[in-house]
């Protein structure tokens, strides 16, 4: 075949598939951009970068998905059906775990678990602050094992034809109450969102289609295959386990934390022991002191001694090992003694200029910048497929004994996947998680003030005498506020003055202009339920554009031979969604306790569960994985976590886990009236 012949067929393919990635993606994230500029009236900041990380994401799924189907979807349809002719039963329960651990790293969208944790304060919530943060790797391991038993009880669902029942009674009884006694605990309360949403994020591209290509594979071989449901219910396993697993790993490390505390508490020396554990060094814990507990957290780190401060500050002038663990830059230890050092500390700077250098992070942009975040997640994307696929190609050689067949198209998808989730996780790092964070933290203004980081101004030659004071009358008397008059266009405006943002060392002042509230007064019913409607569009929208729902509408039509339509089913699984993260937003803006929002509608569904139909559960609970693709999980972590860090939020998760909830409550609730309508139109032609 010539080149233009091949190009003939090769272009029109790909183009296709590039088409199916742009369908799941433009509605999301045009809504997105729209609400920020046209409602929000905040332009989207480094809206280069972010086309460019939109860009690669459509790519690299694009491709991703290709070598899934080139590659990883075969052989794993050959391996489920030649394994239960060649290996016994623990044998296959062995690699069903372990295929769902390896393909849990290969997920795409695992890797925003390991950047949730940057909005998380230590002294707020250490015990999810030590899991997000130095051990977000034991929460990646925690999730796998999750899966791999998910997988090994699908797998033998598959083998036997259990019911999907009882596995729904057990999990949810024993989630919802170790969620409810974690509620009472000071450190665990915090973990319970982020092990809910943990769910959400496992049910992606590799782990279900791989499972189920096993599973239907060993279906065919042990001739359990006769429904055509036969592929149901291992979403809803993969989707809990993970729950149980991160919940057990914060059961097991919360007595390494103190309990959550105020700055100065945390810090303190007769809290050292236990506050160390948290961070990697000691010398790192005394840098987050300085540079997210202020002048003050760092006083109380070190006992409120200047002398051990001043002893500290000179150590770092003296190594720049030391100034690396403790701040990770030199610029970020160069701000940080410019904003809160004392004179002393600024002239010691002053005198140590020489020496800072080497440690300065790259620019957004520049070469060195790129270099990094390409070879990183190009790396992370190596490692994540050639386990999985290596996994995979070892116990095919090993157990069956055959031939590999199509090994050049196995090779190629190998190739495929390996580009493609580099190119996502880079997307999703420039793109989807840049622009949800400032949705996100832009969503606040519809009701309260908050700050404008990208507008903010620097005043040279600032002269703190021009400040003035102003008395404000306040619910418990009267109170003194400090402003300076600056001129903004033609006009005079009065702006608030912080001395924390004037540097006396250069004599500029960082002016932070403030915006909001755009509906209503500070804290209004108002502005708030717009958010709520911004929630609700954003999750009814983004479900009925996802390509998933549709194959899944459609495959549910023909299960029931027309008794529950295509469009019905893709109505009640996106309104749920919408309501889901329309209570996920409430939850973080009025900081409502997650287990409320999640335990009573988990408690119907375990009454639906008990009137439904085994063929209705499967889809039922299965549709909740529909809502958490590799587009809106990494969107709505990053909004959640977001509007948290502007509403004063402990943390932002729980929008996935109330995502996943409230479809499986409409779907089941839907199909009890579809049941009965056919029942009583079957009761009437028998008549």
């Amino acid at each position: 075949m010539g080149f233009r012949e091949a190009m003939g067929l090769i272009l029109p393919y790909s183009w296709k598939r590039i088409l199916d990635q742009i369908k799941s993606v433009w509605i999301i994230i045009l809504y997105l951009v729209a609400f920020q500029i046209l409602v929000l009236g905040v332009p989207v900041a480094q809206a280069s970068i972010i086309a460019i990380g939109i860009f690669l994401v459509i790519f690299g799924l694009a491709f991703f998905m290709e070598g899934l189907f080139l590659g990883l979807m075969p052989l794993g349809d050959l391996i489920g059906f030649k394994l239960p002719q060649k290996a016994k039963l623990p044998v296959i329960l062995l690699f069903g775990f372990i295929l769902g651990v390896l393909a849990t790293f290969a997920e795409p969208a695992i890797g925003v678990l390991k950047s949730a944790g940057a909005s998380v304060k230590a002294w707020d919530a250490p015990l999810l602050y030590l899991i997000v943060n130095k051990y977000s790797n034991y929460l990646v391991y925690a999730v796998g094992a999750g899966v791999g038993i998910a997988v090994l009880m699908g797998l033998l669902r598959f083998m036997y034809s259990w019911s999907l029942k009882p596995f729904i009674y057990v999990l949810v009884a024993v989630l919802s109450g170790l969620s409810i006694w974690a509620n009472f605990h000071p450190n665990l309360v915090y973990i319970s969102g982020l092990a809910w949403d943990c769910g959400g994020v496992t049910t992606g591209p590799v782990t279900v289609p791989l499972v189920l290509a096993i599973g239907l594979g060993i279906c065919r071989m042990v001739g359990s295959a006769d429904s055509g449901a036969a592929g149901f219910g291992v979403v809803t396993l993969a989707s809990a386990f993970p729950v149980l697993t991160v919940l057990i790993l914060g059961m097991v490390l919360m007595g390494t934390v103190p309990n959550p505390s105020r700055p100065e508490t945390f810090f303190a020396p007769d809290n050292r022991a236990k506050a160390v554990g948290v961070f990697n060094s000691e010398e790192e814990l005394i840098g987050y002191a300085a540079l997210q507990g202020g002048s003050s957290g760092l006083d109380a780190a070190f006992g409120n001694d200047p002398a051990k401060r001043q002893a500290f500050l000179k150590s770092l002038v003296a190594s720049p090992a030391t100034r690396v663990k403790a701040f990770g830059t030199d610029p970020a230890f160069q701000k940080w003694v410019g904003t809160y050092g004392t004179p002393q500390e600024k002239a010691l700077l002053a005198g140590m200029a020489g020496s800072l250098s080497g440690t300065a992070v790259a620019a957004t942009g520049g070469w060195s910048w790129w270099k990094e975040l390409i070879v990183r997640n190009s790396m992370a994307a190596v490692q994540a497929i050639l386990l999985l696929m290596g996994f995979l190609l070892i116990a095919f050689l090993v157990l069956i004994r055959e031939r590999l067949p199509r090994l050049d198209e196995i090779i190629l998808g190998i190739f495929f996947a390996i580009l493609g989730m580099s190119l996502f996780n880079v997307g999703i790092e420039l793109g989807l998680t840049n622009l949800g964070n400032q949705v996100g933290s832009k969503l606040p203004t519809s009701f309260k003030s908050i700050d404008v980081v990208e507008n903010a101004k620097t005043i040279p030659s600032f002269d703190p005498k021009i400040v003035q004071t102003a008395l404000v009358t306040t619910p418990t008397g009267v109170a003194q506020e400090q402003f300076f008059y600056a001129k903004v266009g033609t006009r005079y405006q009065s702006v608030p003055y912080d001395p924390a943002r004037y540097d006396s060392n250069t004599s500029t002042y960082q002016w932070m202009p403030k915006r909001g509230p755009l509906f209503g007064s500070e804290g209004g019913l108002l502005g708030i339920l717009v958010v709520l409607a911004f929630a609700f569009v954003m999750g009814y929208g983004a479900t009925l554009a996802e390509p998933a729902l549709n194959a899944l509408g459609i495959t549910v039509e023909e299960l029931t031979v027309g008794t529950f339509k295509k469009s019905l089913l893709m109505q009640a699984v996106a309104i749920g969604v919408g309501v889901g993260l329309a209570l996920g937003v409430a939850k973080i803006v009025w900081n409502l306790p997650l287990v409320w929002l999640l335990v009573p509608p988990y408690a119907v569904l375990l009454l639906i569960t008990a009137f439904s139909t085994e063929e209705f559960v499967n889809i039922g609970w299965d549709s909740a994985g529909v809502t958490t693709g590799p587009i809106t999980v990494p969107l709505v972590l990053a909004m959640g976590l977001g509007i948290s860090s502007q509403t004063g939020a402990v943390e932002g998760f729980g929008i996935l886990a109330t995502a996943s909830v409230c479809p499986i409550l409409s779907v089941l609730t839907v199909g009890l009236f579809v049941g009965r309508k056919a029942k009583k139109a079957a009761a009437a032609i028998a008549a």
